[in-house]
């Protein structure tokens, strides 16, 4: 991405959090440990691993 581009998205998605905020946490609670550490999902390996040609 053109660095014009990235400052722009940038820009774009501070502005959106100014106005909506932190709508959803990164994780749930039923995502995290008691310790407040997520936890990993049972998708999370096949996520991590995933080719590629499946980002497309």
């Amino acid at each position: 991405m053109p660095r014009d581009d990235r400052r722009d998205a940038e820009a774009a998605r501070r502005r959106i959090d100014e106005i909506f905020g932190d709508v959803l946490p990164e994780t749930t609670s039923d995502e995290r440990d008691e310790g407040g550490q997520a936890r990993e999902t049972p998708d999370s390996w096949y996520l991590e691993n995933r080719p590629p040609h499946h980002d497309r």
